[in-house]
């Protein structure tokens, strides 16, 4: 390994082995059973072809338990967070009373 790359950094991906020409001809003759099923012609290959669109982000989950002290939320969905857990297990609090404090936010 050279002392000039990074600590931590991944070395680079070793060139791969040449294909035999058995192994040439079964990936090209796997490839266009794959482009005949698939109904994709040597055309569509070229260029960069039609944009991909890119899938809109999804909006956050509506908030539905607030700590009424800290401002802590939880949208209810994964696991329970360590501070509801205190607040119903070391402070006395209730799931309604979080709840409503919650849903009086929105």
């Amino acid at each position: 390994m050279s002392d000039d790359a990074a600590p931590g950094a991944a070395a680079p991906a070793a060139a791969p082995e040449p294909l035999s020409p058995r192994e040439k001809a079964a990936i090209v003759h796997r490839i266009r059973m794959l482009m005949e099923f698939w109904a994709i012609t040597p055309e569509e290959l070229e260029g960069d072809g039609p944009p991909i669109p890119v899938p809109a982000a999804a909006a956050p989950a509506a908030v539905k338990y607030r700590h009424p002290q800290s401002g802590e939320t939880w949208d209810g969905c994964g696991a329970h967070p360590q501070w509801l857990r205190d607040a119903l297990l070391k402070e006395g609090f209730t799931v309604e009373q979080l709840r409503v404090a919650a849903q009086g936010a929105g």
